[in-house]
């Protein structure tokens, strides 16, 4: 097995990895990144982006991450394929990390930024049509349905959330779901009920998204008569829920219930010295683009702070 040792290592190349590498680079820290299953994070599938600082005509995801990764390049990083597949963090400033079952990296300091990935229905139709009308993120991309109809399934408070913002931007919003309750909290429940431009229906499953080159319906079936039926709208999106991808530290860092990395308040700093969490691995509150670059900058300064303490 190859055997390499490096001052900062950065898993995951979204906008927090990026920016983490940004930072490091610039102080000199000569970071190295392994970019991971999904090399450059959610915003790859993501057409426009609207809502990112200093882009005042918006911005195409994959073409915003190719710009942070050549910014990220110019001051130092090294950037590669390859995915950390198991990590030991018991030993202070000499953190291991195998990457691809085939090189160990030992590492002073560890950044994780691996994201969460959406969870999904599992339809064809919804990867089909990913990016052109099937969404997983309202506050991303709902402004591009002012004034239209849209659909969206889900029954926790993300979902009711996610809705209830729609309804401010849509002309109506159709919330699926699957049993004939909701999950969500009573408070988030009262208000979509509450929302005039928002029908529930209850008892229904998602059978397609509908549309070739966008979406123009889903179909859906009541699961209590059977019956089906299509409805008629220009964007679908899933709330039900995400999955942080940070399975393989659970042995070592301390994780909330749904998987998130429990970082010190204030800081990126992990239960394990050294090591931080930066994105969507520890926000399962905000989730964009900005709020991971921002964590993404506190942890290259939290690994050069801590390095410079144990010069």
């Amino acid at each position: 097995m190859t055997q390499e040792k490096v001052q900062v290592l950065i898993l995951g190349s979204g906008p927090a990895g990026y920016t983490a590498a940004i930072y490091a680079g610039r102080a000199g820290l000569k970071p190295v990144m392994y970019q991971g299953m999904q090399p450059g994070g959610q915003l790859t599938i993501t057409n426009d982006v609207e809502n990112f600082p200093g882009y005042p005509q918006g911005i195409e995801g994959p073409q915003m991450m190719e710009d942070l990764r050549i910014q990220a390049e110019r001051f130092g990083l090294d950037n590669r394929y390859g995915m950390a597949t198991s990590v030991d963090f018991s030993m202070p400033l000499a953190h291991k990390v195998i990457i691809d079952e085939s090189i160990e990296i030992t590492a002073e300091t560890v950044i994780i930024a691996t994201g969460a990935s959406a969870k999904w229905l599992g339809l064809e139709s919804e990867q089909r049509l990913n990016g052109m009308g099937v969404s997983a993120c309202a506050v991303c991309d709902g402004f591009f349905y002012r004034g239209k109809d849209v659909a969206i399934v889900g029954a926790g408070d993300t979902a009711c959330e996610e809705a209830h913002y729609l309804s401010k931007l849509c002309k109506k919003v159709t919330m699926l779901v699957r049993r004939d309750e909701f999950r969500a909290s009573q408070i988030m429940q009262t208000r979509v009920k509450n929302t005039p431009n928002i029908e529930i229906l209850f008892n229904t499953d998602t059978e397609e998204v509908l549309g070739t080159n966008g979406v123009t319906g889903v179909r859906v079936k009541n699961n209590k008569t059977g019956e089906t039926s299509e409805i008629a709208v220009d964007g679908f999106f899933v709330a039900i829920g995400h999955q942080p991808n940070t399975g393989i530290f659970k042995d070592f860092l301390q994780l909330d219930e749904a998987g998130y990395i429990i970082v010190e308040k204030g800081s990126t700093k992990t239960n394990i010295e050294g090591v931080f969490a930066c994105g969507d691995a520890q926000d399962k509150i905000y989730r964009q683009a900005v709020t991971a670059a921002g964590t993404g900058c506190m942890a290259a300064l939290d690994a050069e702070r801590y390095l410079g303490e144990h010069e």
